[in-house]
Order: C-alpha cells, then structure tokens, then sequence
C-alpha cells in the first residue's frame, strides 16, 4: 500500500455519478497523472482526494489510516493548487502568499517562494495587475512557501509560458526525488518523467441517473 491512496472511490455532481469504483496508490516519489476528456471527472477527483468534497462511497489513507480519522493532520500534510487561483486582488502578491501560508503548520519562506516564481520584483503590487500567467504564479508560489508531501494539482500548466512551465515541471521533479508525492490533472502532455497515468473516465458510471426506479432497473417502461 502506497502512502497516499483510495479504495472504491465514488463521486456525485448534481446527482449525476461521475464516477465509481475507483482505486489509486502513490508512495514516495511518485507521480500520477490524471487524464480523460473534459467533464470525466478529474477536477472533482482532485477535490475528493483533498478532502474539499467527500467521497459518495469509499475510503482515502494517508500514510495507512483512514483520512477521516484525522483530516487536520492530513491537510497539513498536503498542498492543492485549484484550476482557480485563489488570489485575492485587493492584496499585493506578497500578502496573498503571506495570507496563504499563515493558514499552514510551519515556518514559511515567503521571499525564497516569490523569487522562484520570478515575482520578488513585483512583492509589492496588488496583485489584480497581474496577467494571467502571474497570477498562476502566484498560485504556484504556496507550493514553496511552506513544505507539504502531497501535491494535489489541477491543470498545473494553464495560462503558463514554455519558460514557466518547465520551471513548473522541474519544480516537480525536485519535489519527487526529494520523496515528495505529485498527482495532477491536465489536458496537455506535462512531460513528467515516469508518472504513473489514471484515466478518469474509465471509471465513469454505468448508470447516468442516481436514482432510479424499480420500474427503469427492471426495464420496464414507466
């Protein structure tokens, strides 16, 4: 059993199953990325994995116990980073980080974030002048400003340039040869060496609905 994992995972959206029966396990060093068309799932299964929405059915272990037993624990023992990016605009780049990682167990480093993510020059701008691909940054920043094993990331790469974004890659891999976990969605090749693949939707649900009536699961017409 892997450090992090999960057993006959299930996800409802608006009472439709997403998806059902679904089984992963990392351990140190590993990588796994999720994939699948849009709308398969992946976003609501990083969701699940950091404890934002629960599971319909199932079980997630952190380290072998249950993360229902001790979900405090085991949110500081994670990073997410969401599609969105969380940023408040009425704060400068540096108090959004400052804001983010006073909310973690630990000393932050809040300089040596910024100047990995080429925003040290900017620290004091409100951060609603940023371009997209700053403000994704930004977002990234929280991964070094306090250190975490479990990366949970959506879509890490959007709205990056090709310079940030093998600085992003690269910042992966440091993480896992450091032992540190990373499992992430994405729609594009992230080029992550030896990452283990997860396809969503081979985990769709065989039933559309719910709920269904004694009459539609029999067949018959109502």
């Amino acid at each position: 059993m892997g450090d992090f994992s999960g057993h006959g995972l299930a996800c409802i959206r608006s009472e439709r199953i997403v998806f059902e029966g679904l089984n992963f396990s990392v351990g140190a060093g590993d990588a796994l990325i999720l994939s699948g068309p849009n709308g398969s799932g992946k976003s609501s299964l990083l969701r699940v994995m950091a404890g934002i929405a629960p599971p319909a059915a199932g079980e997630l272990r952190w380290r072998g116990a249950p993360v229902r037993d001790d979900p405090e624990a085991f949110f500081g023992q994670m990073h997410y980073l969401g599609h969105r990016d969380a940023v408040k605009p009425a704060l400068s780049v540096r108090e959004n980080l400052v804001f983010h990682a006073a909310l973690r167990p630990g000393m932050a480093d809040i300089d040596g974030a910024l100047d990995r993510v080429g925003l040290a020059a900017l620290a004091g701008m409100p951060a609603r002048l940023l371009s997209a691909g700053q403000t994704r940054r930004l977002a990234i920043a929280r991964l070094f400003a306090s250190a975490a094993p479990l990366w949970l990331l959506d879509e890490p790469t959007i709205a990056l340039d090709r310079q940030s974004v093998a600085a992003a890659i690269d910042a992966i891999d440091r993480h896992r040869a450091d032992g540190g976990i990373v499992i992430a969605s994405t729609n594009v090749p992230l080029g992550i060496g030896d990452a283990a693949l997860l396809d969503v939707a081979a985990f769709a649900a065989t039933r559309e609905a719910l709920w269904e009536t004694a009459a539609t699961a029999s067949g018959d017409s109502p």
